[in-house]
């Protein structure tokens, strides 16, 4: 429809244009349509779901569906849902003044019919943009019907000198105030039963109940929910003739490859200008990042029902790249590169962020965090270095050999906040480190390379190949052997004293 809604102020007007009523449901549909022949993107942002999620979607808007979003946390249920304003008109008239956004063509409040009856074609019009559409409530155990159906309100039945039994009267909630757009319930089963069952009769029947009222308002609303299956169990429940009425239940999930978490992460990221200027952050410390939430929903010690959000992924992220820049402005330095030891800035964001099982408890939530950096370290180490565990089986030539031998007559402290330069002349001191790495990787950038050095370090003490230990402000590698030795040492000490009476 082209309207010119600058000379369109009055019903009169409008119905001289070319203006066709629509239910909310009939226009998201011919809108998507227009989209999907014209192959425009529909969902900006939303990465992973083009083969899952989307295409049921898509479906459902298709059917004219109420919808409900199931799936863990932090997989975008609410931005999908917040989305789909795309698929409405720009503007939408309404008749000026009304609370329920009353269609001048066919009203359903008592407002907009009596305002039509006294002015006729003089009726003001009002264009309601398709953000003014969309409404969001976060269901808690203290919503009331009052707050999404309505209820009597006693200082307009005053002020407008009215009984009680006046139509009038009545203050509506959010549901009837969305009329025309799109209404979302987030965390549906935190919704009491009582007032879970307060929605059936407008999913289906049209018509509501106000404090002994029974109005007849034939609703035009797009009903999208989200719930998290864990509370079901935790929380409440959906009860079954809810269920029942939503047309389309479509299932969320989680990206399933590490290129897919990394865009969403550097989608949803929020850096100032003098980060992205002044901190390099190479793809090996945003793989790893990302690695860290996969490995954390097969972990042990963490929750597989709760879910890990991928909020934790954009928190840790950002929380590295600050880790890194506070060691740089420390230093008095124009730029660096994110370490591998920056990752003590991101346990943080995971330890807020894993709900744990007993086991996970029992270690505590930083050593969990810990083990699940020291994990991904491990699972990354691969795509950079050649295996050691295949080195061994294979019986090839070890190319770490003369790096491990270097740590059975010397140690390295690789302390968090040296200095860029302290930090290569640390790295630089362990003997065939810098060759392996060239060797291996020839064209990085001379920043890189140090990061990789590091890297294999680490890589190295996860495959028990030399030892990792956490030291006061950093992190020592020293032989394996002694490591041992010294930790027996240390053993036998403790149970001496243990007899010691």
């Amino acid at each position: 429809m082209n309207l010119n809604i600058d000379k369109i102020k009055t019903l009169g007007k409008l119905k001289e244009s070319d203006y066709r009523f629509r239910s909310i449901k009939d226009e998201m549909r011919e809108n998507l349509i227009k989209q999907l022949k014209s192959g425009n993107q529909i969902f900006n942002g939303i990465i992973g779901y083009e083969e899952t999620v989307i295409p049921d979607i898509q479906s459902a808007i298709l059917s004219r569906h109420n919808i409900i979003l199931l799936g863990l946390r932090g997989q975008a249920k609410t931005k999908i849902a917040r989305l789909m304003v795309t698929l409405l008109d720009d503007y939408l008239p309404a008749i000026a003044g009304s609370e329920l956004n009353d269609n001048p063509l066919k009203p359903i409040s008592r407002f907009g019919k009596d305002r039509i009856e006294q002015m006729g074609d003089e009726t003001p019009i009002e264009w309601i943009t398709n953000e003014e559409r969309y409404t969001e409530k976060l269901a808690t155990p203290d919503v009331t019907i009052a707050d999404l159906i309505g209820d009597v309100d006693p200082i307009k039945a005053a002020s407008l000198k009215l009984p009680y039994s006046d139509e009038r009267v009545i203050h509506f909630g959010l549901i009837p105030r969305s009329h025309r757009g799109i209404f979302v319930i987030n965390e549906l089963p935190d919704l009491q039963a009582r007032i879970q069952v307060a929605l059936f009769n407008i999913l289906q029947e049209k018509d509501v109940q106000i404090r002994g009222f029974r109005i007849r308002l034939p609703l035009d609303v797009q009903f999208v929910f989200t719930a998290n299956p864990e509370d079901y169990t935790n929380r409440g429940s959906i009860v079954t003739p809810l269920k029942d009425r939503i047309d389309s239940q479509i299932l969320t999930h989680y990206a399933k490859t590490i290129d897919e978490s990394r865009q969403i992460t550097d989608l949803e990221a929020n850096f100032t200008k003098d980060q992205i200027d002044t901190i390099n952050s190479p793809k090996l410390v945003k793989d790893l990042v990302e690695t860290i939430a996969f490995e954390a929903r097969k972990s042990e010690y963490v929750d597989s029902k709760s879910g890990v959000s991928a909020r934790l992924t954009i928190s840790a992220i950002e929380n590295l790249v600050s880790t890194a820049e506070r060691r740089m402005l420390v230093n008095g330095e124009e730029n660096t590169t994110v370490r591998i030891s920056d990752f003590i800035g991101v346990i943080p964001s995971v330890t807020g962020k894993v709900e744990l099982v007993y086991e996970g408890e029992q270690e505590g939530t930083a050593t969990v965090a810990q083990i699940l950096i020291g994990k991904a370290i491990k699972q990354q180490f691969e795509d950079y270095f050649p295996s050691p565990d295949k080195i061994k089986k294979t019986q090839e030539k070890n190319p770490y050999a003369e790096i491990i031998h270097w740590f059975s007559h010397n140690n390295l402290d690789l302390l968090n906040n040296i200095s860029d330069e302290k930090y290569r002349k640390t790295l630089c001191g362990v003997t065939n480190l810098g060759t392996v790495v060239k060797n291996i990787h020839p064209n990085l950038p001379e920043h890189e390379m140090y990061l990789m050095m590091e890297f294999l370090l680490h890589g190295l003490a996860e495959y028990s190949l030399i030892s990792k230990q956490h030291v006061e402000f950093g992190l020592q590698f020293k032989d394996m052997i002694s490591t041992m030795f010294t930790n027996q040492a240390d053993d036998d000490e403790l149970n001496d004293e243990d007899y010691t009476y």
